[in-house]
């Protein structure tokens, strides 16, 4: 559990398309050559920690005769940001993907002292 040791907390979030591949014939769609999709996710502002960061599917678009294998997570967060990361396996064919995030932690605030 994060407990948020101030009374600023950030909320930042986004809605992000992160691959196409149905237009081209890309690896997703084609399910042939890499499997996996990243993509680096700036905040507006930093954070004074590492945020929780939490994604969900807002467009999902595989193709029905294949078994639908997804996962979708978060890594290398940050204060500044993280990289978003879709991956699949097997015979899955994915279309097109569109990954909703949200961020929430403590923001800095004007009275906080940095003293070294």
């Amino acid at each position: 559990m994060q407990k948020l040791r101030s009374h600023t907390v950030g909320i930042d979030s986004g809605d992000v398309m992160l691959f196409t591949d149905y237009e081209n014939d890309g690896d997703m769609w084609t399910g042939r050559g890499q499997r996996e999709r990243r993509r680096h996710i700036k905040f507006a502002e930093e954070f004074k920690s590492p945020p929780t960061v939490q994604l969900s599917p807002s467009l999902w678009d595989m193709d029905a005769t294949t078994i639908m294998r997804a996962d979708i997570t978060a890594e290398a967060v940050t204060r500044a940001g993280f990289d978003m990361v879709f991956r699949t396996w097997g015979d899955s064919r994915v279309a097109r993907i569109r990954i909703a995030w949200m961020a929430i932690g403590e923001m800095s605030e004007l009275d906080d002292w940095d003293v070294v």
